[in-house]
């Protein structure tokens, strides 16, 4: 299955097959189907493997965590890890789901994703009526941007050398803090009183 991953990351799903598989793998092609009956059988295992770990990591996060920025860090926490784990998957998806999108063994995809985003998207909400997040966020959008952001560049910036814990704590500073130090926050804050005051 490793082999067969990141060949699927290389060179796409469709493009390989399973002789390639087998190959690299050191052994004949009729071996290969003694454990699967075919390709599509082990970008199931693969896929499968990954979304059940991020949706596991996910849901611990939201019985362990309190309030919804805490359940959040806990989410980006836990989950990057196993996004670490699961490069060639990552790839898979971003590379063939107009494929994988399209065909009913892989159905379940849609589904994992669905509740991925719900549990994303719950956690703002919460944040927004506790007064932790902005009321003027967009849940859905946001959660698309954070998703695309902690996903796919994680294969990047692996690829890069970067430490995963330090990919992490680099992107939650962006999420929760932005790039604007506290003076310059400070100092805008203050100009936009005495505008208002202006105003009024």
């Amino acid at each position: 299955m490793r082999l067969a991953g990141e060949l699927f990351a290389q060179k796409g799903f469709r493009a390989t097959t399973v002789r390639e598989i087998a190959d690299a793998a050191g052994i004949l092609s009729g071996s290969l189907y003694h454990h699967f009956d075919s390709k599509e059988s082990i970008g199931d295992e693969i896929l499968a493997g990954f979304l059940n770990d991020v949706l596991a990591a996910y849901r611990a996060a939201v019985e362990a965590a309190g309030d919804p920025r805490d359940t959040i860090e806990r989410i980006v926490r836990t989950s990057s890890h196993t996004l670490a784990r699961h490069r060639a998957a990552l790839t898979m998806l971003q590379n063939d789901w107009n494929y994988f999108s399209t065909q009913p063994r892989f159905a379940y995809l849609r589904k994992d994703l669905r509740e991925i985003e719900r549990i994303w998207t719950t956690q703002l909400e919460r944040g927004k009526e506790a007064g932790i997040f902005r009321d003027d966020l967009d849940v859905r959008i946001t959660y698309r941007l954070l998703r695309d952001i902690l996903w796919l560049p994680m294969i990047s910036l692996q690829a890069g050398g970067f430490d995963t814990d330090e990919v992490v704590d680099s992107f939650l500073r962006l999420l929760f803090d932005g790039i604007t130090s506290r003076d310059a926050r400070a100092r805008a804050g203050r100009s936009a009183t005495r505008l208002g005051q202006l105003g009024g």
